[in-house]
């Protein structure tokens, strides 16, 4: 592995940097581009909101970035810890109704509602789920967001574990594919929301 992108922990005076990043990667996301129809309210929220999310899961789970600067990050929450969008407005990210406003506030209501329904339905309790997993977009294809899957992908193999995504670009599949996971379930979110896919990986032996 190239020791630029050798994966460390995502430290607290990073996460605003971080979140910066993420805010890059998801800037087009089709669940985000309907979450906040306006690119410019898009580009004010999601920075703050990143960060939020980076230090849920590390408080929650892991969180991995790159060595020197923040390429990209992994944001994972450990088995046993079940998200629930009551537990994330109880854990950092209560202002997110403010910030986001209330049409933004409740696209991502409803689609965080029907996926906690998929997600607990089509995998075992015990899982390693990823919220988020982004890397900055001109760096992207370089082999950066495997490498920052590899520490939970091997601690999930080794304690016989499954793992868990969702994602609404359909070009991300092989890349997913490529590190053990298949499609669960796929869809279109209510609402006129995106066609999304949940994705689910069995430990490897």
């Amino acid at each position: 592995m190239n020791p630029a992108t050798e994966p460390v922990p995502l430290v607290p005076q990073r996460m605003r940097e971080a979140g910066e990043v993420l805010a890059r990667a998801f800037h087009d996301d089709p669940h985000w581009t309907w979450v906040f129809p306006s690119e410019a309210r898009r580009a004010q929220v999601m920075p703050w909101f990143m960060a939020a999310l980076a230090k849920y899961c590390s408080r929650h789970g892991e969180a991995y970035t790159t060595t020197g600067k923040i390429e990209g990050a992994a944001l994972w929450l450990a088995p046993g810890y079940r998200e629930s969008v009551v537990q994330m407005m109880l854990s950092g990210l209560a202002p997110t109704p403010l910030k986001f406003g209330l049409a933004a506030f409740r696209r991502l209501m409803r689609s965080q509602g029907y996926y906690e329904r998929l997600h607990k339905r089509d995998v075992p309790p015990r899982h390693w789920y990823l919220p988020t997993l982004g890397v900055d977009p001109p760096r992207q294809g370089q082999g950066i967001g495997g490498a920052l899957l590899q520490p939970v992908l091997a601690r999930a193999d080794a304690e016989g574990l499954w793992c868990y995504l969702e994602t609404e670009k359909e070009k991300n599949l092989p890349f997913y594919q490529g590190h053990g996971f298949e499609v669960a379930a796929e869809g279109d979110l209510p609402g006129d929301g995106p066609r999304f896919w949940t994705m689910r990986r069995k430990p490897q032996a």
